[in-house]
């Protein structure tokens, strides 16, 4: 495997003044008109100049039936990078059908740590929820296999990269973005977008005529199709379409039903240091070994399952029933100890930012300077998020029961209602309501009464 490669340059924008209107219209435009081209010339790629194309592969009927098209549309080397972030998948079988396809360069990557510690805890960090209940669990996969997949690229002399998204999803934006921010140059092949295998029948007519193995179950049209990493697993398409149908018990995998929980409770801490959590019961653990004992602990009392409609950053809305776990018994637990140890004008303004964040995630613009700078002030509110959270786990329910923290703000000597000894001047308080009111009455008296 290759060593990490170092961190693109991204390019400067430059700005014009001092031009009169009619030439900055038409000085404006050549950029745009430049831009066009590059789009259509990335839309319609030169195949004689594709010499060799890094493929997101999975080892699935898709995939396998991109890497022979690849070979036989683009007369070019394919390497393939199959990512292991926890989807609960053997992967060898994936580099035993490389092989069998005749791919010289096979890439098999453990990335769970690396998912968990610099993509899924910084997004827990700024508590991103997409239109308030999605957790993100796709999309924040994209960027690091994005990111890999440009690595690869570089390591190996690759001049494309490819994937196995359709062209009516998110994906192929998040992918894309992720490539041509990270190498402006790269090509990007997007076989959806192009070919005119635009069936399940198609693809398996293709593959049997290539020799391609085509499992028994393949040949049916799947009930659903599903995404998985070590932060949830999604379903969508086909039986779930119709968002009036409720989906068979039988279609999950990562929890038990509510009902089918345990009549006991489970208790669990979580020990956090600044913003990330770091052990649970008292015991340290690697950040995907923790995101995978919540998954356990969440999915046995029937926590995390949601059932949505969302907006697709290509225009269309979609429905899609999650599971997430872990990031809904981690979600909870933040968003605890984050009470205790933010004060209010930190609090409130991660609130106001965050469906920002959610949306430049979901959206596939990881690698933007908006999102960054979004980052660094999330992570600075995070510098006294350190302590632990306790919370209870009851038939689909997260209940925090406790919480604590060294640098805890809620001081019980000001907020009892006994005695406080005078830490707190009730009399201060009525100064403080005339100075709100004030232009309020002034309202009521220009204005009248809203009575």
């Amino acid at each position: 495997m290759s060593a990490a490669m170092a961190r693109p340059v991204f390019g400067q924008r430059q700005s014009m003044a001092g031009v009169s209107l009619a030439p900055a219209r038409s000085m404006a435009a050549r950029p745009q008109r430049a831009a066009r081209r590059a789009v259509t010339t990335q839309a319609k790629l030169n195949k004689s100049k594709i010499n060799k194309v890094v493929l997101a592969y999975s080892g699935g009927l898709d995939t396998s039936v991109i890497l022979q098209w690849l070979k036989e549309t683009y007369d070019c080397e394919v390497v393939t990078f199959t990512a292991d972030l926890g989807q609960g998948e053997e992967l060898e079988p994936a580099r035993q059908k490389a092989e069998a396809a005749g791919v010289k360069e096979i890439f098999i990557d453990d990335l769970r740590e690396e998912f968990v510690r610099d993509y899924v805890f910084p997004m827990f960090r700024a508590n991103a929820l997409y239109e308030g209940t999605y957790l993100l669990g796709t999309s924040i996969a994209r960027p690091l296999i994005a990111k890999r997949q440009i690595e690869i690229a570089r390591a190996v002399g690759a001049d494309a990269v490819s994937h196995g998204a359709t062209g009516k999803g998110n994906d192929q934006v998040r992918f894309e973005l992720g490539y041509l921010g990270l190498q402006p140059d790269i090509n990007v092949i997007a076989p959806w977008r192009e070919w005119d295998l635009n069936s399940r029948s198609k693809l398996i007519e293709y593959a049997e005529s290539r020799g391609i193995a085509v499992p028994q179950g393949k040949r049916n049209e799947p009930p659903f199709s599903m995404d998985a990493n070590l932060l949830h697993i999604s379903y969508e398409g086909n039986a779930l379409e119709d968002p009036w149908q409720e989906p068979s018990e039988s279609m999950f995998t990562r929890s038990v039903s509510p009902e089918q929980a345990p009549n006991t409770p489970t208790y669990v801490e979580i020990d956090f240091e600044k913003g990330d959590p770091v052990a649970i019961d008292g015991v340290r653990l690697s950040p995907a070994t923790l995101l995978a004992r919540l998954n356990q602990l969440g999915g046995d009392n029937g926590i995390g399952r949601v059932d949505i409609v969302e907006s697709r950053f290509v225009g269309m809305k979609s429905r899609g029933v999650y599971e997430t776990p872990g990031g809904t018994v981690l979600l909870t637990a933040r968003r605890a100890l984050e009470s205790l140890c933010l004060d209010r004008g930190e609090a409130h303004l991660k609130d106001e930012l965050m469906p920002k964040y959610a949306e430049l995630v979901y959206n596939g613009f990881w690698f933007s300077p908006e999102r960054a700078a979004l980052q660094a002030l999330v992570d600075e509110t995070q510098k006294h998020a350190t302590g632990t959270v306790r919370v209870k786990l009851y038939k689909g329910n997260v209940v925090v029961v406790g919480r604590k923290s060294p640098f805890s703000l809620f001081d019980q000597r000001v907020a009892s209602f006994e005695d406080d000894e005078g830490a707190y001047d009730q009399r201060d308080a009525a100064g403080f309501i005339a100075l709100q009111a004030l232009r309020l009455r002034t309202l009521a008296s220009q204005r009248g009464s809203p009575l």
